[in-house]
């Protein structure tokens, strides 16, 4: 029987540079992925109350700087908002063909070319009247999203992305088999290398709030509860990771990320050959935000240690709108 010495962990923690020769997790600018609101019939970017320091941006010079700003800090992966002139009941805002989102993508891509990834999240909500994430009828005063006639739509729109020039198709609606139908119409249309990033663990959250004020995609009425997980279950989330994989979906994600760690953890053990995204949402960076703004916490060290402990967690790709402060202070000492 061999004796080993008794390992003492402290001496692995003697000073930084002994700290980061042992460190299990880093982080890159790579891994980072930036939203970006883009907003119809603005000359200017406006800034967004809830989310200090998040702008949206109109389809023009100022967008292009902005993502020429990204760019020469390391970013090289974006997915695009789009907040349009017109809604009505069928999101047709969200297809058409000069729509914000295609409008968007036409310009980046013919700028950038592939020197950027553009990633378009595709869903009604911040296209419909209503706010909801799908085609809503009633029944007896009741409302409900009906989920096979709002495939047709999500298709829709997704193809028309697709033909605008985007990457990859991000479906966040949450409807069940809105991947296998998104990924039944590229391949129809010839669009066999378009990625799906699918929002396959979408919680129903409340962390949620701000970008509803950044994209103008509240509910009228009613709630996403439906269609959205419920925060109490975490097998659930393999169940429908596990369908989305199987209609086609390139790279999965669970979404919020800050506080859904266990989550991100479950679905990379259980799913270890798939890309996994994590969206660190709005509510979860304004809560940051706040704090440091109040001088309560040191915003660099709690960013970086957040991204870090998401990235351990097991997410490959974190969407965050800290992406650029975060590629700039990668660049000095890490604080840990």
């Amino acid at each position: 029987m061999v004796n080993f010495p008794i390992l003492r962990p402290r001496r692995l923690r003697n000073n930084k540079l002994i700290r980061d020769l042992v460190a299990e997790t880093s982080i890159s600018e790579k891994d980072l992925v930036l939203p970006i609101f883009i907003k119809e019939d603005i000359i200017t970017p406006e800034k967004i109350e809830s989310m200090p320091g998040v702008l949206r941006y109109p389809p023009d010079d100022s967008l292009i700087k902005y993502v020429e700003e990204s760019y020469s800090n390391g970013i090289r992966y974006f997915i695009l908002f789009g907040v349009p002139k017109y809604k009505d009941d069928i999101a047709s805002s969200a297809y058409d063909k000069n729509g914000i989102i295609q409008k968007s993508v036409r310009l980046l891509k013919e700028t950038f070319d592939d020197k950027i990834i553009v990633i378009t999240d595709e869903c009604t909500d911040e296209y419909t009247s209503h706010g909801h994430c799908g085609i809503v009828k009633s029944i007896k005063n009741s409302y409900y999203v009906d989920n096979d006639e709002s495939l047709k739509i999500h298709a829709k729109i997704a193809l028309s992305q697709a033909e605008a020039g985007s990457d990859v198709i991000a479906p966040s609606s949450m409807m069940d088999g809105v991947v296998g139908a998104i990924r039944k119409e590229l391949d129809n249309a010839g669009f066999q290398n378009t990625l799906i990033m699918s929002y396959s663990a979408k919680y129903a959250s409340t962390f949620y709030s701000p970008f509803r004020e950044a994209a103008y995609s509240k509910p009228a009425f009613g709630d996403r509860k439906s269609y959205q997980m419920d925060p109490r279950n975490s097998e659930e989330a393999i169940k429908e990771v596990a369908l989305d994989i199987e209609e086609g979906a390139d790279i999965i994600m669970v979404k919020p990320a800050h506080t859904y760690l266990d989550v991100i953890s479950l679905v990379k053990n259980s799913f270890p050959e798939y890309p996994l995204a994590a969206y660190h949402v709005s509510g979860e960076y304004s809560m940051i935000k706040a704090a440091a703004l109040n001088g309560w916490i040191d915003e660099r060290i709690a960013v970086l240690e957040i991204t870090t402990a998401i990235k351990r967690a097991g997410a490959n790709l974190i969407l965050t709108y800290y992406a650029n402060e975060i590629a700039k202070w990668l660049k000095e000492e890490m604080p840990f």
